[in-house]
């Protein structure tokens, strides 16, 4: 007794709470800017998290992700259970389909669940509840043996219900009112007024009062009630004969543990120094859940390392609770010690587990990469696994939505530890958002120790962190980017990234200077641009005052085997060029003095039709004389001539 009075008052000197706050801001990459003509961005994206800042909120997050993440789980775990137990299997093929099927550890709570789901299907309940019976017999409590109970009465199968009624009166398990209602609600409809009869007089009897359940309320009752004193020992003794169930312990931490763990903890101990109970799994575990918070951390895993001697493991629900609990209360650096004391467990958490842990560590307040290697360590040596790739992908959307890419070669070289390496569209996407946000020396450390690879996966690297640059205006590192990638990667493939560089400093009204670009790295490096490449910078370079460097590029898109781009030009002349103009056109356009008299016509046309009758015959004026004597060309001046003579000399209507 003076045990626990001591713990008692040690206990609340030394106790306190505090709940850590964080404000954590959020990192928004400006796109407006942006003109592409092929957009490389991929449609779905960790890249984006300003698209739905709220998708990203790591608070938010902390509290509605978790349970989301065990939910689809357990979904998934409940489903294999059902088909493995669907079939009439022996015990070997059970185990085994259980084993390989990653659903070995049953828990208490997770039982119920599955046979919530059987209601409608007695005979693959009964062979579960059978199962885990025989099998693991510490997750079956009243509770449980009422819901098969109440399975069997609402189907109707009374020769097994009233077997297992039996069962339970040994067991000192009472029917309940719901397993009551159902069978009850059954036999009246099937008349079996005989079973109906039995059955009032069962629960009629009490049997329900002395349920494990019931009896834990009184004991929480009475703890709650009082200070711990002998008077308290005392009516506890006298409820039920000294007879202590695991159900009703369990019962009792949950009702006291809540407001007053202190409590809990001195009744938990008095069970074990009074010889009233031997502590299980279930008590065990109930008592974790009591002290797993801030002011009870020494005291918890004092009892989760007793409870490891004892035999006993940490079951997945608990996990699960304390890491949910963890995560709400910002106990990053408690959560990896849990995940690390379940690795070395016989229970382990799934993979999700992980990915989850790694995301909420780089959202927390404070970052702290120690902790983060740690994770990686702990999954792929206790687990024997490697990192996957949407583990990556999940961890830098997380590190993105918070403003902290500028981490990221610490996080990949610490995944690099667990066997993994970012490929593919991944490398892309690091290298377009790191050029988004002008992060120079993490893209020179990214490319130099991620970004390579084979040839072509690389050029697409380089191409996505030249966009990135291009987006964030910063054409001039775009450039050297650009340049840094012909010298390591060659020309062959850069066609691509060739192109975003031209069309974003053609978006920002510097055609002219793109085009002396061009024109250098053709001539330097032996590049060959896209014929595309080539439409865009003459269109642009055309409506920035560029008409005589447009010029100069229909001859390098001769060298390299593409038709001369005549309509801008053409619509150019029409609306503002001259007549020098219009033959300086004609004259690039071929390597022979004149280009054919089609084009000309076409020309001539244009002027006519936007009525600059003066330009088209200064024009003719210039041409070669087998142009001026063409007689289509002829028809079409005498034609316009003739229209504009008879406009003119059309009389004016008097008014009446």
């Amino acid at each position: 007794m003076r045990s626990q009075l001591r713990l008692l008052t040690r206990v609340r000197r030394t106790s306190h709470h505090c709940v850590a706050t964080r404000n954590i801001s959020h990192i928004q990459v400006n796109t407006s800017i942006r003109c592409p003509s092929h957009p490389f961005t991929p449609s779905s994206s960790f890249l984006y998290p300003n698209a739905n800042p709220a998708a990203f909120h790591p608070i938010r997050n902390f509290t509605s992700e978790p349970e989301q993440r065990r939910a689809d789980d357990d979904e998934a775990k409940k489903r294999r259970l059902v088909d493995i137990f669907s079939a009439d299997k022996s015990p070997d093929e059970i185990s085994e389909a259980l084993e390989s099927g990653g659903v070995a550890a049953i828990t208490h709570e997770f039982a119920l669940k599955v046979l919530r789901d059987l209601e409608a299907s007695p005979d693959t309940a009964n062979r579960f509840f059978n199962w885990i019976v025989a099998n693991n017999g510490q997750v079956v409590s009243s509770k449980t043996y009422n819901f098969m109970l109440g399975i069997l009465g609402a189907n109707g199968l009374t020769q097994q219900f009233w077997d297992l009624v039996e069962v339970m009166k040994k067991k000192g398990f009472g029917v309940k009112k719901g397993a009551y209602d159902r069978a009850a609600a059954k036999f009246e409809e099937d008349g079996l007024s005989e079973d109906l009869e039995k059955l009032r007089g069962v629960y009629a009897s009490g049997s329900a009062d002395i349920s494990d359940e019931k009896l834990g309320a009184r004991a929480a009752k009475i703890i709650k009630n009082a200070v711990w004193d002998e008077n308290v020992e005392a009516q506890l003794r006298s409820l039920n004969g000294e007879m202590f169930s695991s159900a009703m312990v369990v019962t009792v931490l949950e009702k006291v543990g809540d407001a007053e763990p202190v409590k809990a903890l001195i009744f938990f101990r008095w069970l074990e120094e009074s010889g009233l109970f031997k502590h299980d799994v279930q008590s065990y575990n109930s008592m974790l859940l009591v002290l797993g918070r801030e002011d009870s951390v020494d005291r918890f895993w004092k009892m989760a390392h007793e409870m490891r001697s004892a035999g006993f493991e940490l079951e997945l629900d608990t996990y699960v609770k304390l890491s949910d609990r963890f995560c709400k209360r910002r106990m990053i650096k408690e959560l990896v010690n849990l995940y690390e004391f379940a690795m070395n467990g016989g229970n382990k958490p799934s993979p999700s587990d992980a990915t989850f842990l790694l995301r909420k560590i780089v959202t927390s307040k404070n970052f702290d990469m120690k902790l983060f290697s740690r994770v990686v360590k702990i999954y792929t040596e206790t687990g024997d696994n490697n990192l996957m790739h949407s583990t990556a992908v999940a961890v830098l959307k997380s590190l993105t939505s918070v403003g902290r890419l500028t981490q990221c070669n610490k996080i990949l070289e610490a995944m690099k530890e667990g066997g993994f390496m970012p490929k593919g569209s991944l490398q892309h996407q690091i290298a377009f958002q790191l050029g988004c946000g002008k992060k120079h020396d993490v893209v020179a450390e990214f490319m130099e120790k991620f970004g390579a690879s084979d040839g072509a996966s690389n050029i697409r690297t380089w191409s996505a962190l030249i966009e990135g640059n291009c987006v964030a205006g910063d054409l001039e590192i775009a450039l050297k980017n650009f340049q840094r990638m012909v010298q390591k990667e060659g020309v062959t493939n850069s066609g691509y990234a060739f192109d975003l560089l031209v069309n974003a400093y053609c978006c920002r009204n510097k055609a002219k200077d793109a085009c002396k670009i061009l024109t250098d790295t053709v001539s330097n490096k032996k590049l060959e641009p896209w014929h595309d490449t080539y439409k865009s910078l003459i269109t642009s370079l055309l409506v920035q005052d560029g008409f005589t460097d447009a010029l100069g590029l229909l001859g390098l898109m001769k060298t390299h085997g593409f038709p001369p781009y005549v309509d801008p030009f053409i619509k150019f002349i029409s609306k503002s060029g001259t007549g020098d103009d219009a033959y300086s056109f004609l004259r690039a356009m071929s390597a022979k003095d004149f280009p054919s008299t089609l084009v000309v016509i076409r020309v001539f046309k244009a002027l006519f039709a936007a009525r600059r009758h003066n330009v088209a015959h200064d024009l003719l004026s210039r041409c070669p004389s087998y142009i001026r004597t063409d007689a289509d060309v002829l028809n079409l001046f005498f034609s316009k001539r003739k229209s504009t003579e008879l406009t003119v000399a059309e009389p004016t209507p008097v008014a009446a």
